[in-house]
This record gives C-alpha cells, sequence and structure tokens, in this order.
C-alpha cells in the first residue's frame, strides 16, 4: 500500500496545465488525447475516483459507473465539437473532484443506475471541455485516446479497491478506512485547485 501512495504521488506531481496539451503535429492525436486526461491533475483524481467508487459500491456498479462515465464523456465531446454550449464547464469539473471525493469519503452507496447518471453528469463537462481543447488533432483519434486513458484511470481506482480487498479482506474497517482516506485526499487536492 505504502508503494502505492508513493506511486499516485509521483503521478500527481507531474499533473499539470501546461503538461496537458502534446502538439498532435508532433506526437500524433491519438497521444495528444491520451495524454490529455494524464496529464490534468482534475481529470486524474476524478477518473481515479471514479473508479474507486465503482469498487465501493459493488455489484454491477463495478462495470456501469466507470462505462457511463466514458459514454457520457464521449458524447460531450461530440456536442462541443458540434458547438453546443455547456456553461461552467471548468467549474463543474473542478466541482466534479470534490463530490466525487466526498462519495468515497462518505462510501455512498447509490444503485448502479444512479450512480451512473450522476457520473455521467460530470463527465458531459469533462468530455466537453476535451472537445473545447482539440487544437489541430483528429478528433477521432484524439477521442480513443482520451477514452482509453480515462478507462484506463478508472481501472487503476477499481485496482486499488481490489487490492485492498485482497490485503485485508472484503470490505472490512481498515478497507473502507483506507477508501475514505483516498476520498479525503481527494477532496482536499479538488478544493486546493479551486484556489490554485
Amino acid at each position: 500500500m505504502k508503494k502505492f501512495l508513493t506511486s499516485l504521488i509521483f503521478l500527481l506531481s507531474f499533473t499539470a496545465p501546461a503538461f496537458a496539451h502534446l502538439n498532435p503535429a508532433e506526437h500524433g492525436s491519438f497521444s495528444a488525447g491520451f495524454t490529455h486526461p494524464i496529464f490534468g491533475m482534475d481529470h486524474v483524481l476524478v477518473m481515479f475516483a471514479v473508479g474507486l467508487w465503482a469498487w465501493q459500491i459493488g455489484g454491477k456498479a463495478i462495470v456501469a459507473v466507470p462505462s457511463a462515465f466514458v459514454a457520457a464523456m464521449i458524447v460531450g465531446f461530440a456536442l462541443s465539437l458540434l458547438g453546443a454550449p455547456l456553461p461552467f464547464v471548468e467549474p463543474t469539473i473542478l466541482a466534479s473532484v470534490v463530490a466525487l471525493g466526498l462519495l468515497l469519503t462518505f462510501a455512498v452507496k447509490l444503485p448502479s443506475t444512479t450512480g451512473a447518471v450522476l457520473v455521467g453528469a460530470f463527465a458531459l463537462f469533462h468530455g466537453h471541455a476535451h472537445g473545447s481543447e482539440l487544437g489541430g488533432a483528429t478528433a477521432l483519434s484524439y477521442a480513443l485516446g482520451f477514452a482509453l486513458a480515462t478507462a484506463t484511470l478508472h481501472a487503476g481506482g477499481i485496482a486499488l479497491g481490489l487490492t485492498i480487498d485482497k490485503l485485508f479482506g472484503t470490505k472490512n474497517q481498515t478497507a473502507i478506512a483506507l477508501s475514505r482516506a483516498v476520498g479525503g485526499m481527494t477532496v482536499f487536492a479538488g478544493l486546493s485547485l479551486f484556489f490554485a
């Protein structure tokens, strides 16, 4: 667990807005799309939290909640490309970090459908932001890149939950406390982004 947290802190130390935009002419549209969520702390925190929260809910949510996020994010991306306005994109993205952190902190158990709708609403804004920052990238390759990166970050959150299960037993108090601690750190990081 200590190794995992060290690796996570190391990864987050590289997430900054300046790194979020690879030049598609130099690196290709897929690479530009793939790195966009990975090098943006707000995206990393939310996408990882979605996976971990899906694990907390359990059952069908482990697949339904992350899948809904990816699907809604692609819809938000398409809306952006079509020029459909979406108000308060950046504030909503920052709010999604805090909201997902709170859901983790309080281990909120919602039905998988409700959880999927909730994260899907936030994902529309993440996708819209990706679309507004497309630049010279080819839309399809760029979308495939950020969709794969998003799914990978979701898988990381689920993997952390499964690792906690394996180390401490299914849903025991230590396991719940650890996932809640990650939620608390997510809330703190989200609030710090508001005032950065």
